[in-house]
C-alpha cells in the first residue's frame, strides 16, 4: 500500500506535504516573520496591509480573518509557523491542538496527560 494512501485515510487529518507546502509558501512565509517583535507590531497594526504585503490567497486571508486554524492548515500553513501566528493572540500548540480535535483546551490537556501514563 502506498504510504501516502495510509496517511490521507486519518480523519480529520490535512497532510503537509510538498503540495501543501507550496500552496501555503506565502502564508509560511509571514507567519514565520512574526519571529521579530516589529513584524507583529505591524500586522496588528494594520492586517489587511501586512497580508497584502506576502500577497496571501483570498482562501489564507479569510482564514486568517475568521482566526481558524483548521482552514489555515487547510490553506497550507505548517503548524509549527501557525503557532508564531498563533502567539499573537496569546495562545500556544495546546491552544491549536484543541481547535484541531473540537476539545476544548482543557479537555485536550486531559487527554495529553492520560496519553502520557499509557
Amino acid at each position: 500500500m502506498n504510504p501516502r494512501q495510509v496517511k490521507d485515510d486519518i480523519p480529520g487529518t490535512t497532510l503537509f506535504d510538498g503540495r501543501m507546502a507550496r500552496k501555503g509558501y506565502a502564508l509560511n512565509k509571514m507567519c514565520f516573520s512574526f519571529n521579530d517583535a516589529a513584524h507583529r507590531a505591524a500586522f496588528v497594526a494594520d492586517e489587511d496591509a501586512y497580508c497584502a504585503r506576502f500577497a496571501l490567497n483570498a482562501e489564507q486571508r479569510e482564514a486568517i480573518r475568521q482566526r481558524n486554524v483548521l482552514a489555515l492548515l487547510a490553506a497550507g500553513g505548517n503548524a509549527y509557523y501557525l503557532a508564531k501566528f498563533a502567539g499573537i493572540f496569546g495562545l500556544d500548540m495546546q491552544d491549536i491542538g484543541a481547535q484541531q480535535t473540537g476539545m476544548s483546551k482543557e479537555a485536550f490537556k486531559a487527554r495529553l496527560v492520560a496519553a502520557g501514563r499509557d
